[in-house]
């Protein structure tokens, strides 16, 4: 019997588009003799859809008439194991199951997908998932608290000074002299919590700081800067496991054209070059981003690259597959972490096919991951069968039995 897989994607972040091309090409590479693939489609206004329609992605062209030809779902527990894609709304009359899955497959980049709050929503559904469990995927979303969980494990990543909007508002100037003392200028300003290079900006000096951060506070609560890299070097290396193992792939040098590598540049840019994936299963995504594969870079570089990205993968406490970004500042010859997609933009096939590993066999390895850590996870304990009511005497405030 097949696995169903429940592939999700969409989602209310601002790489919602980007969500649904990965999407479909997960499910476009599924293999069939072992999974049966199950699209979920999250709308912008967090309605969820299912329906073999959510599989063309020329039908997102007209997103309205889209979703009439779809069904309207709501995810829900079911009573053998899994997880019941209910009609929505419930039919007074008739059958209210539309379709039931054994694993979660999250392909939401993003805020409110790619940050734990979905991760978490799959441990309430008691539902096995593919990649990284709700705190690898907050730590990793974050990237003050990324920085800070590596710094922890001496694993290099720039110094940086962050803050909330509220103290940005109540004393600006004393950040604003904090940057300049610790970072100087130029400096590149970032939201905490967003990815596709989306609200980030450089300021090169005081006036164009404040207005830079500003912008970027219309995308995010709290924002983090950097010293910018004036001679970088931009390469990511995928990392595909869990706590016990981990394989790296190939590495790729990511080519921009501006100072940025911009939302455009990542989604838009042209293919045919070096590295060029055109060939590929699905609709196009980051694999159409101008890259060279492999990296050229020297070996030191390289086996430097291969031992942070497992270190990163690990610190974070990461599963599945994800996607580390390094940036080498030439200048100083020093390797630094940028950042972790833990639910990278076309789940970094492309990486992986030119180390031998074709898309099929990546997403089999990735469901196989997410039962395993069921399995696991069937192994502890998360309460007790006991009843403290039923054990406290007295009366209704229950003061006998309270703490002393």
């Amino acid at each position: 019997m097949k696995t169903k897989v429940g592939v999700f994607f969409g989602g209310i972040s601002v790489e919602h588009e980007v969500s649904v091309i990965s999407g479909l090409q997960a499910i476009d590479a599924m293999d069939d003799r072992r999974y049966e693939p199950v699209p979920i489609y999250m709308a912008k206004d967090r309605t969820w859809y299912t329906g073999e329609k959510l599989l063309d992605i020329e039908a997102y062209k007209d997103l309205d008439g889209l979703l009439k030809e779809v069904q309207s779902v709501t995810p829900v527990a079911a009573e053998n194991g899994g997880v019941i894609l209910q009609k929505n709304p419930v039919p007074k009359f008739g059958k209210r199951e539309v379709a039931h899955i054994d694993v979660a497959f999250p392909v939401l980049h993003g805020t409110f997908g790619e940050d734990g709050a979905l991760q978490g929503f799959f441990e309430l559904l008691n539902i096995p998932y593919a990649g990284c469990d709700v705190a690898s995927s907050a730590a990793g979303m974050d990237k003050i608290m990324m920085k800070q969980m590596l710094r922890d494990q001496d694993v290099p990543v720039l110094s940086d000074v962050w803050f909330y909007q509220h103290q940005w508002a109540g004393d600006q100037a004393a950040l604003q002299k904090k940057i300049e003392d610790k970072l100087g200028y130029p400096v590149i300003v970032k939201p905490s919590n967003l990815g596709s290079s989306v609200g980030i900006d450089i300021a090169h000096d005081s006036a164009s700081l404040e207005t830079v951060v500003e912008e970027a506070f219309s995308f995010a609560s709290k924002l983090v800067v950097e010293p910018l890299i004036s001679d970088l070097t931009e390469v990511n290396c995928s990392v595909l496991g869990d706590s016990e193992e981990t394989k790296t792939s190939e590495l790729e040098e990511v080519l921009k054209s501006e100072e940025i590598l911009s939302y455009a540049d990542k989604y838009q840019g042209g293919a045919g070059g070096k590295g060029d994936t055109s060939g590929a299963k699905g609709p196009g995504g980051m694999e159409n981003t101008d890259r060279v594969i492999p990296a050229p870079i020297d070996g030191e570089f390289s086996t430097e690259i291969h031992r942070l990205a497992k270190e990163t993968f690990r610190a974070l406490g990461c599963s599945g597959v994800s996607r580390i970004d390094f940036m080498i500042d030439k200048n100083e010859n020093q390797v630094y972490v940028n950042e972790i997609n833990t639910i990278p933009g076309s789940l970094s096939f492309y990486l992986w096919e030119p180390a031998g590993k074709d898309f099929t066999t990546l997403i089999h390895e990735m469901i196989q991951l997410a039962l395993k850590r069921e399995r696991n996870r069937e192994r502890l304990t998360f309460s007790i069968d006991t009843n403290l009511f039923a054990m406290q005497g007295g009366g209704k405030g229950g003061k006998q039995g309270s703490k002393r």
